[in-house]
């Protein structure tokens, strides 16, 4: 029970104060007057105006509430580095020990609750708009369902790196700050500065990075440092840079589509953590001109098809040679009289097939324009990265064959001299099904399929029959002849399409067929686009969720083996969704580059920063906290430096805070159970009061 006496004035406290300046004024002037009686006329009036203010003694019941300490731990992925786990190991404990005591001992107000809040890597995970270590918007969110008066203060047990202290620039009690981490922190991290977003192929392109140097680094640290540049898993490029200074380094791009840069910076002893010394960079390269070099044997039906096809396209650089007059035609035709200039060819297949992306051989046949040298310095072209497709015509199962040239060493298939001339609707084989470049072609198709599974679109005539040596026959003929056979022979690439009736899709005949999709898919696989990579492992983030993708031409895959940021291994099966695909997803709980395996194929990929906002500066620091600690008079402790700090509670105004010792202010909050209201005297009493002083001050100025 409290009690206290509590006013509830009959006039408006105006008139009440109004009067009671009229009362001053009327004893000063009886004072000026000389009057014996004044300081009685003073208590009437006194009196007078304590009736008007109405007093009562007021007695409470009163229920009185603990105070409230909030303990918020950031246990996100810094403070499992180097010290900082063994010193919350023993930190906390001690620390809910002393707190424990603590509210045992408050034998004043209402006791002390403990409210502990707990800031992980989960409420910032992957995707999420706002990541790195929100401890600020934690407190702030739990301090808003209390009372002002009932918060005693905040204990924060962090390393200090935290990403909010904006949220909080006032708080109503003490925000004391327990530090983790050593005083003599050191670290390196990988910041990439800028990458373009698109480059083309064959050209230079410029990653402007720098490895920079936080906290107080080795006096003996080498200022040249190694950076490793990996594109598409392939062997790294090693650049040695200086440290802390912005660099420029130069990279090329050898193939189109989506390209993986993977940066890394190697570690060295003594650093907090290895996470911030790598990253990735997704460049999407684009071809500037396709250089295409298409060689006519004779003039045929189709051979106008491919040049139309080639030079639709606006990217597309396309050189026709064509053998419109071979050496046995003698006609008696002066030289000088066919041309106007002696066509290059030297120059285009001994110099400048190295320029060339994609060379066609159509309907080409042996008659001694091209020397045997020329076509194999082709076949050197493929096999050290060239890209050459093959349509044959009947010439190819002759004696004037490609298949009998120095071409003969990567061409995946040779001819039996048997020439078939039946029509028949082409088809994808078995693997044509999983291969990229085949699936799904019926889509195209003008028309459904047959109930015998025939694809909805027109016939061919003539198959030059062929004897398959390596290599994928990813489409067929009649009684499951090779038709389109896919190989890669060294570090190229080659295609051959036994027969020269394409064309007759692009006529229309029957309906015609996929035609366009079908050589726009044969050239993107020719020329390496990754989108059309028959094995590959390709992952896709999509915020916090990763779509796995595996594509094969084997009926099944083993399961893909995932390795965290953190290192933490999981492995994921894959289930089939078509065929030669299969897919599955994961939920990526941390921010970073995942590294991807079936022990066939791999592939990393970032999900949200690779470095996360975590780990931009994992170094030990309390200047980020130090503002709020400063305003609400709170302290900032290291453990290293002296353990766990002392806990007290202390008076509202009071110092919160000492060298080895913290305060918990105490605030007496209560709730009002109960009122009990009891009037000093009634009404009649007092002015029974005023008027006998009244009456005895006239009795004395009146003698």
């Amino acid at each position: 029970m409290e009690s206290t006496i509590s006013f509830a004035p009959l006039v408006p406290l105006p008139v009440l104060a109004a009067l009671a300046i009229l009362s001053l004024l009327l004893i000063g002037f009886a004072v000026w007057r000389g009057l014996a009686g004044w300081w009685l006329r003073g208590l009437a009036a006194l009196v007078l105006l304590g009736a008007l203010a109405d007093p009562s003694w007021r007695e409470e019941d009163r229920a009185y509430l603990p105070d409230i300490a909030f303990v918020v731990t950031d246990a996100t992925a810094s403070q499992g580095i180097d010290i900082r786990p063994d010193q919350m190991a023993r930190l906390q404990p001690e620390l809910d020990a002393e707190l424990s005591a603590l509210a045992a001992a408050s034998a004043t107000g209402g006791g002390l609750e403990v409210r502990r809040i707990e800031v992980t890597d989960a409420n910032t995970a992957a995707g999420q708009s706002q990541p790195g270590t929100r401890l600020m918007s934690a407190l702030a969110e739990a301090a808003a369902e209390v009372s002002d008066d009932r918060i005693a203060g905040a204990i924060l047990l962090t390393d200090g790196q935290i990403h909010d202290p904006e949220v909080l620039d006032s708080f109503p009690a003490p925000v004391h700050v327990i530090l983790t981490g050593r005083t003599d922190e050191w670290d390196r991290r990988l910041v990439v500065e800028t990458a373009p977003a698109f480059a083309i192929v064959g050209e230079p392109v410029e990653l402007r990075l720098k490895v920079e140097t936080i906290g107080t680094a080795p006096a003996d640290l080498p200022r040249q440092t190694p950076v490793l540049i990996s594109v598409n898993g392939e062997d790294p490029q090693v650049f040695d840079i200086a440290t802390d200074e912005s660099q420029r380094l130069p990279l090329m791009l050898e193939r189109g589509g989506l390209n993986v840069l993977q940066i890394t910076v190697p570690s060295r002893d003594g650093e907090l953590t290895e996470r911030n010394n790598a990253a990735i960079v997704t460049i999407n390269g684009i071809r500037d001109r396709l250089r295409v070099l298409l060689v006519s044997g004779e003039p045929y039906a189709g051979e106008r098809t491919w040049r139309n096809l080639l030079k639709s396209d606006a990217a597309v650089d396309l050189v026709h040679f064509t053998i419109l007059r071979p050496p046995e035609k003698q006609d008696g035709v002066p030289v000088f009289e066919l041309s106007l200039i002696a066509f290059p060819t030297r120059e285009l297949f001994m110099d400048k097939v190295d320029e060339f992306d994609l060379i066609i051989f159509d309907r080409y046949r042996r008659r001694g324009v091209l020397p045997s040298l020329y076509i194999e310095n082709i076949a050197r072209y493929v096999r050290e990265g060239g890209a050459v497709l093959v349509a044959s015509g009947p010439a190819f199962a002759g004696a004037e064959s490609l298949s009998r040239t120095p071409l003969r060493e990567v061409l995946p298939a040779t001819a039996t001299a048997r020439v078939i001339e039946e029509g028949y609707v082409p088809r994808v084989s078995e693997i044509g099904t999983r291969h990229p470049v085949t699936n799904g072609l019926q889509a195209f198709a003008p028309r459904p399929a047959a109930e015998d599974g025939t694809p909805g679109w027109g016939r061919w005539f003539r198959l030059i029959e062929m004897d398959q040596i390596s290599g994928n026959a990813v489409m067929e003929g009649p009684e499951g002849r090779p038709l389109l056979v896919l190989d890669r022979p060294g570090q190229g690439r080659i295609a051959m399409l036994a027969s020269d009736h394409a064309w007759l899709w692009s006529r229309g005949y029957e309906g015609g067929g996929p035609q366009q999709e079908l050589l726009r898919r044969l050239a993107h696989w020719l020329m390496q686009e990754p989108e059309l990579e028959e094995e590959v492992l390709v992952a896709t983030p999509d915020g916090a969720e990763v779509t796995v993708t595996r594509r094969t031409l084997r009926e099944s895959v083993g399961d893909v083996t995932i390795t965290s940021p953190s290192g933490t291994v999981q492995v994921l099966p894959l289930t089939e969704t078509g065929p030669g695909q299969f897919e599955a997803r994961f939920a990526a709980a941390e921010n970073g580059i995942y590294r991807l395996s079936d022990g066939v194929a791999e592939t990393v990929t970032a999900v949200g920063p690779a470095a996360p906002k975590e780990f931009e500066n994992p170094v030990s620091d309390a200047a980020p906290l130090t503002p709020i600690a400063e305003a609400t008079d709170g302290g900032i402790l290291r453990v290293a430096s002296i353990g766990t700090p002392d806990l007290r509670r202390v008076r509202e105004g009071r110092t919160a805070s000492g060298r080895n010792w913290l305060g918990l202010v105490q605030r007496n909050a209560y709730d009002v159970r109960d009122i009990r209201l009891s009037p000093f005297a009634p009404g009649w009493v007092f002015l029974l009061i005023a008027g006998g002083l009244v009456f005895a001050a006239w009795r004395i100025e009146g003698r």
